[in-house]
């Protein structure tokens, strides 16, 4: 199993960085004059001049791609002596422990840097740091709430096929699918935050945490999570109902389920014990999946309901020109497809006797 997490995490490396090289020479296309959105429209040329020398932006461009790989790698070479060097080891930019010193270069082990905010000129990593539990605890949320309504409907239209309880689960499933997040949670935002509000009491838009108006002191608002998260998850329960139901279906017609009968077990022993486990494996899939994409890709839910998340830094970062918060978001959509790919193949060699890691 090393061997494998060892080679994973190779491809995951090669992964990312096609990935940064990609994007970095896709905003190098569209990039606006970052320096006059530090300085302002008003400020005077040694003033842009500087501001460029500091980005590293009078560098033609594959050393500025060097840079930028050697500031995001937590493993890097940096110049400790010369502070004119644009690898200097600066103690105020960079969290890092000395692995090597070879004459005035150093081997450094360190947090990866994303450079800082052209709006806000904060540090990127601070600002999502911010942003992501937001997003994590939202598609938790949404994905507990698929994944337990998903296979539970899953298992009741598989032990019942060709019912009408069946075919009313399949026709929600497909009308699921059909339907997109954003318009789901448009629907629930009309329906349960305005038309029912007096009833639900739920808010239309809104954050995880509320600030107070008057005292200014934070408090968690849960509520503000259950419509963002059943919008977000519509469309994963109809595609886990489709595959728990399909192969719960399979599954219950293997000779290992008829001997368990004929043996006198108990249906609900058999269902849940034997069927069910070996069933999840295309479940474990979607699950994981969906997971990916629901820590990245939930822009339009969190821009509707005004949820501060990392999707909603993101399409701010975009409206703004802010490219650094938006290459760090991207850099960090990656890292979690990867991530969480090398997680699922963990957790297939636990549920499945037949897939084994080698």
């Amino acid at each position: 199993m090393i061997k494998y997490i060892l080679q994973r995490l190779v491809y995951g490396f090669f992964v990312l960085l096609g990935v940064v090289i990609i994007v970095f020479f896709l905003f190098q296309l569209t990039r606006i004059n970052p320096e006059r959105q530090i300085a302002g429209e008003k400020a005077d040329k040694a003033t842009i001049e500087n501001i460029k020398k500091e980005l590293g932006l009078d560098l033609p461009v594959w050393q500025q791609l060097g840079l930028y790989l050697n500031d995001i790698s937590p493993l890097s070479w940096h110049n400790n002596s010369d502070t004119t060097s644009r690898f200097y080891l600066n103690s105020e930019k960079y969290q890092y422990f000395r692995v090597l010193n070879i004459g005035h270069t150093s081997m450094v082990i360190k947090k990866p840097y994303l450079s800082r905010s052209y709006v806000s000129k904060r540090s990127v990593s601070e600002i999502l740091s911010e942003r992501i539990p937001n997003t994590l605890v939202l598609a938790l949320t949404a994905m507990i709430f698929a994944t337990i309504v998903g296979i539970t409907l899953g298992v009741i239209a598989a032990t019942r096929p060709n019912s009408m309880l069946d075919r009313a689960c399949t026709t929600g499933s497909v009308l699921g699918i059909s339907f997109p997040s954003f318009f789901v949670g448009i629907i629930l935002q009309l329906v349960f935050a305005y038309l029912l509000a007096s009833v639900t009491g739920l808010n239309m838009t809104g954050d995880l945490y509320v600030t107070d108006g008057y005292t200014g002191e934070q408090y968690l608002e849960l509520r503000n999570l259950i419509l963002p998260a059943i919008a977000l998850g519509v469309r994963p329960v109809a595609v886990i109902t489709q595959l728990t139901r399909s192969a719960m279906i399979d599954v219950m017609h293997n000779d290992y389920i008829r001997t368990a009968r004929a043996k006198g077990l108990n249906e609900r022993v058999i269902l849940f014990r034997h069927a069910l486990k070996n069933a999840l494996n295309p479940v474990v899939t979607s699950v994981s999946g969906w997971l990916a994409s629901l820590l990245t890709g939930a822009f339009f839910i969190e821009a509707i309901f005004n949820y501060n998340g990392i999707g909603y830094e993101t399409v701010n970062a975009l409206k703004m020109f802010d490219y650094p918060v938006a290459m760090g978001a991207i850099l960090y959509t990656a890292v979690i497809f990867v991530v969480i790919s090398i997680a699922v193949d963990i957790v297939y060699s636990i549920i499945g006797r037949r897939v084994r890691i080698s």
